[in-house]
C-alpha cells in the first residue's frame, strides 16, 4: 500500500507514518520509482501504535515493546495482553497520583484562601513558610 493509503485507512497522518518509520515503529519497502510501500498488517501495527499512546504510553516503550516481537511481527490480542500486564502498574501509579491531584485541587477549590502560605498544591513543603508571608528573597541583595 501507498503511504497516502495508509493514511487514509489508519488515520494516521503521513508526516506521522514518516516519523514512526524514522523511530523503528513502522518497515516499509522502496518501489522501483523510490515510493514507499507499506504491507496491510501495517494497518494493524498502527492500531496497536495508537492504542498505546491512548492508554499514555510514550513512542519509545512502544517501540521497546514492538522490537520484542519475534521477526518484527505484527502484534497480536496475546501480545497486547502480555505488554498491557506491563503496563499496568506503571498506568495505576499515574491514576493514583492524578485522582491525588484532582483530591487536592476539590480542596483547594473549596476553602477559597488563594493563599501562597498554605496551599498545598502550590505552595509544598515550602521551605521559606516559617518566615511568614510576603516575597522573602525580593529585596535582598543579591551579594549573598
Amino acid at each position: 500500500m501507498a503511504v497516502g493509503e495508509v493514511a487514509r485507512r489508519s488515520g494516521v497522518a503521513v508526516s506521522a507514518l514518516h516519523y514512526y518509520e524514522s523511530r523503528g515503529l513502522l518497515h516499509s519497502v522502496r518501489s522501483a520509482g523510490n515510493q514507499r510501500r507499506y504491507r496491510r498488517d501495517v494497518l494493524r501495527r498502527l492500531a496497536f501504535i495508537r492504542a498505546a499512546q491512548q492508554v499514555g504510553i510514550g513512542l519509545e516503550e512502544i517501540a521497546e515493546a514492538l522490537a520484542d516481537l519475534p521477526a518484527q511481527r505484527t502484534p497480536n490480542k496475546a501480545d497486547w495482553s502480555r505488554l498491557s500486564v506491563r503496563w499496568r502498574t506503571r498506568l495505576q501509579a499515574r491514576i493514583d497520583a492524578l485522582t491525588a491531584l484532582r483530591d487536592k485541587l476539590d480542596g483547594c477549590i473549596g476553602c477559597g484562601c488563594l493563599s501562597l502560605k498554605a496551599c498545598q498544591l502550590y505552595n509544598h513543603d515550602d521551605e521559606l513558610a516559617r518566615l511568614g508571608a510576603g516575597a522573602h528573597r525580593l529585596g535582598r541583595s543579591s551579594s549573598r
